[in-house]
């Protein structure tokens, strides 16, 4: 009886409009003109606000329709207007269930720390699990796509002997060295862009730059192309 009187909502016992109507075998609207009549008293208005919660259902049929929430104190109020033998009945019937749900929170206790720390890690392996999907699907963001071409540059400009050297101010020779390196990279990574890189795969790409050089034809035509150019 206690489950079917009384119901846990926000961590307090509460009933609906729509149960007292059918335990007292009232029309609802009845019981919703009597809430509405309490609510609307200009003397308790503040403490009728407290009592009650407006709330909607939906009928059978898909409508919906208006109900209320009630705490001990708002059914205390409605009911207290519901006479008879069979009416007083269900009263001390609803308030033996407002006692065992009321008790039931007492004796609740809340959280030790190692349980709020069990809690806590719990939603953290979540997010990190999210996290680490967001990682493995998505692509360079901004900041670390201008990170990567920063890095990806530096490295054709080491390679090519410095922003001076001959080689690198030969358009065609570092536009071949960007070529090359761009090849390897889609040969490792398996992408057509740089930006299309996982973010998880961030690392490894900056690793790959820092490790790479271009193939020994292109080396050789470099070496040549500074130091033919360093004579003239």
């Amino acid at each position: 009886m206690t489950e079917e009187l009384v119901i846990m909502r926000d961590r307090q016992a509460v009933t609906t409009s729509l149960q007292v109507a059918k335990v007292f075998e009232k029309p609802h609207r009845s019981v919703l003109r009597a809430i509405d009549a309490k609510i609307q008293s200009a003397q308790f208005c503040a403490d009728y606000q407290k009592m009650f919660v407006a709330d909607t259902y939906k009928d059978s049929q898909g409508r919906t329709y208006p109900m209320y929430y009630m705490n001990r104190d708002g059914f205390t109020f409605i009911a207290f207007g519901f006479t008879g033998a069979k009416a007083d009945q269900f009263k001390l019937k609803y308030i033996d269930a407002f006692n065992r749900m009321e008790k039931q929170l007492q004796q609740q206790k809340p959280l030790s720390l190692p349980e709020q720390i069990s809690l806590i890690a719990k939603g953290y392996e979540s997010l990190s699990a999210d996290v680490k999907d967001i990682k493995d699907r998505m692509g360079l963001p901004g900041n670390m796509a201008h990170s990567f071409s920063k890095k990806r540059n530096a490295k054709i400009i080491n390679v090519l002997g410095g922003k001076k050297s001959n080689a690198y101010c030969d358009k065609n020779i570092r536009a071949k060295t960007y070529r090359a390196l761009f090849s390897s990279y889609r040969e490792t990574f398996d992408q057509d862009r740089y930006n299309d890189l996982p973010m998880k795969d961030f690392d490894k790409a900056i690793d790959f730059v820092n490790n790479w050089y271009p193939p020994f034809e292109l080396q050789q035509e470099i070496q040549q192309t500074n130091a033919q150019l360093a004579i003239v």
